[in-house]
């Protein structure tokens, strides 16, 4: 089982955002949601460990900001 790495740990943390948000560019709200979709399987299905993805789930789910 691996463990949830939840401290900073992707290189160039700054660059991959920039790609994130230009890869948006021009999308609709659907299509936007869509790619967020297509992304979040791809990268679950790299990590491929049930138990790292169920406390990704978790962890995700804790850090929501709360609802005015």
């Amino acid at each position: 089982m691996a463990e949830l790495i939840l401290t900073p740990n992707i290189d160039r943390p700054d660059d991959f955002y920039a790609a994130l948000i230009a890869a948006h560019d021009g999308l609709s709200k659907e299509e936007s949601d869509a790619l967020n979709a297509r992304l979040i399987l791809i990268l679950a299905n790299h990590i491929g460990d049930g138990e790292a993805l169920s406390q990704a789930l978790v962890a995700a789910r804790l850090q929501e900001e709360p609802s005015e």
